[in-house]
């Protein structure tokens, strides 16, 4: 498969943390070393630069704790979380998870909004009552992600991940939820 000149800096970043994964010494880790190649991807402070790479801040800890179950036992098995995780026990991926939530929410979008994309997308998360499970104001709740904030452009993946079935789930509801939904 070509490398595409716009995956090189999405490249990087991959083979930096998985470097730092290798490279670490074999001892205990603590929390935040177990974290910091995380972090490395999804931000420092739990808010993602990094194009189609989720914003991990505030996200609800059972959430949280259900994503990196699933990468570690290969459910969902994505690069390098899947090999970051290997070997971890189930109370690291609690801490993991509670360390992450505590991180500050990603910030809104400061850019102008297009009123009429912004009227659509409000019909459509009323439609699909998108406001029911991920909370009033998107906070996301128990196992259901923040979208509050999130990077629009990961969020668009998603939602195209659970649409064509490439994105595991647990539940099975925003395969449901997307299944009418076009490209558009």
């Amino acid at each position: 498969m070509p490398i595409r000149t716009s995956d090189l800096p999405k490249r990087g970043l991959v083979i930096a943390a998985a470097l730092v994964c290798l490279a670490a010494p074999a001892r205990a880790q603590t929390i935040a070393e177990r974290l910091a190649p995380c972090l490395a991807c999804h931000g420092e402070s739990g808010t993602s630069a990094t194009p189609d790479v989720p914003s991990l801040g505030a996200q609800p800890a059972y959430f949280l704790l259900i994503q990196l179950f699933m990468f570690r036992e290969r459910l969902r098995p994505i690069e390098p979380m899947t090999s970051m995780l290997k070997g971890v026990s189930d109370d690291d991926l609690r801490r993991m998870a509670d360390a992450l939530a505590k991180l500050p929410p990603p910030k809104p979008d400061a850019s102008p909004a297009d009123p009429e994309r912004v009227t659509r997308a409000q019909e459509l998360v009323a439609q699909h009552r998108c406001n029911f499970c991920h909370a009033g104001d998107y906070s996301g709740q128990e196992n259901v992600p923040r979208i509050a904030g999130q990077r629009e452009d990961y969020l668009l993946k998603a939602l195209r991940g659970y649409k064509d079935n490439t994105r595991r789930g647990y539940d099975a509801q925003m395969s449901d939820v997307v299944e009418p939904l076009t490209d558009a």
